[in-house]
């Protein structure tokens, strides 16, 4: 069950981001909050507690005042995905290159650090995406275990945090567009032969290769998604 001071600061979060509160302005007083929101003006205090934790505001003598969103936290993307019946497509996307980027790094630590039985379970969790006969949830399950055996693999801390931290925010925004995500099978399944290919040669340069292949396809299915979504959605309003 959601507290009163998560009520608050979700409103407050979502007032910033809106725009309703612009960078370096005031926020309302705890005595004016607590009457807004009918709240004790402890709640209001954890409230604000919160909002200092993402980095959307900083508590100074006399009040808080909003930051600019890239002083934020990671977990402010949360909050921005879930403004709207949909993400924001440029954000997801841009999510996606970075996260993509973090798998190919870690690909190159697989590279030079793993054994050779540690590459070959990452390319065992490959074999699956060659066959196009694969369904689609069968081969989004598949991709799922590759990427975390080849972060697993890597033994990169850092890069293994960031990119779950990542995904953790993402993937639950994207479910209103997952029904409208359709990939190239036969360009997938050629480009998971040279994936396995270059993971059998520790060939980092064909790995990047192949993971920039990738990156380009999922990128461009979810923008297709995205657009499908979006015409549907404004359908159904425009029949209501």
């Amino acid at each position: 069950m959601t507290g009163k001071h998560d009520q608050i600061a979700g409103s407050l979060i979502e007032d910033i981001l809106s725009g309703h509160y612009r960078v370096a302005e005031r926020l309302p007083s705890e005595r004016d909050l607590a009457a807004r929101f009918d709240a004790n003006r402890g709640a209001v205090r954890e409230a604000m507690k919160k909002l200092e934790q993402i980095g959307v505001i900083e508590v100074q003598p006399g009040g808080a005042r909003v930051k600019e969103q890239s002083e934020a936290s990671l977990d402010v993307l949360t909050h921005m995905l879930a403004q709207g019946p949909l993400p924001d497509a440029k954000l997801v996307d841009q999510i996606l290159g970075v996260v993509d980027n973090l798998i190919a790094d870690a690909a190159e630590w697989c590279v030079d650090l793993a054994s050779d039985e540690e590459i070959e379970q990452i390319r065992h969790r490959i074999a699956p995406l060659k066959d196009t006969e694969l369904d689609q949830e069968t081969r989004t399950l598949a991709r799922i275990e590759l990427l975390q055996s080849i972060m697993l693999t890597s033994k990169n801390l850092p890069l293994r945090l960031i990119t779950r931290t990542l995904l953790t925010q993402v993937v639950p925004s994207l479910r209103a567009v997952h029904p409208y995500v359709n990939f190239d099978k036969s360009t997938y399944c050629e480009q998971s032969e040279q994936l396995d290919a270059a993971f059998a040669n520790r060939d980092k340069v064909a790995l990047r290769t192949v993971f920039e292949t990738f990156s380009n396809l999922n990128r461009e299915s979810m923008m297709r998604a995205f657009a499908a979504a979006h015409d549907d959605i404004s359908q159904e309003a425009v029949a209501k």
